[in-house]
């Protein structure tokens, strides 16, 4: 899979894949116009969004109704190096949701392929390379 990113103005980075747009930018403090999230958000949604995806999926099995279902992600940061040090995704459904599909839900967002990428991380190349001009 390729994804383009480009530069178009201001403080922006745009990602291109599928024929989607993924917009970036940063906040007006850091010199941006925070007409989109930054990337490092994106980055973090990725995760609560994906797990959502397996919970969806699950429900969507079982014909089980995700009406009301949410998830609140917390990310907590280290006071020191300012990185990510632990990331609590607490799913919150309604009383009426079945009480015996509860841990099933857990099991489910543990399946999350950001998560799981995130526990055995890939290698990173990074080259430059001149593009050639017309």
């Amino acid at each position: 899979m390729e994804m383009i990113i480009d530069f178009p103005g201001g403080a922006r980075v745009d990602a291109h894949f599928r024929g989607h747009r993924l917009a970036t930018d940063q906040p007006a403090g850091g010199g941006g116009a925070d007409s989109a999230p930054t990337p490092f958000e994106v980055f973090l949604a990725s995760i609560g969004t994906c797990a959502g995806i397996y919970i969806l999926g699950f429900c969507r099995q079982r014909g089980l109704p995700t009406e009301g279902i949410r998830i609140l992600q917390r990310n907590h940061f280290n006071p020191v190096s300012g990185m990510t040090d632990r990331i609590e995704l607490e799913i919150q459904v309604p009383p009426r949701f079945p009480k015996h599909y509860r841990d099933a839900l857990i099991r489910s967002a543990d399946l999350c392929k950001v998560k799981k990428t995130l526990e055995q991380p890939p290698l990173f190349e990074i080259v430059t390379k001149e593009i050639e001009t017309a």
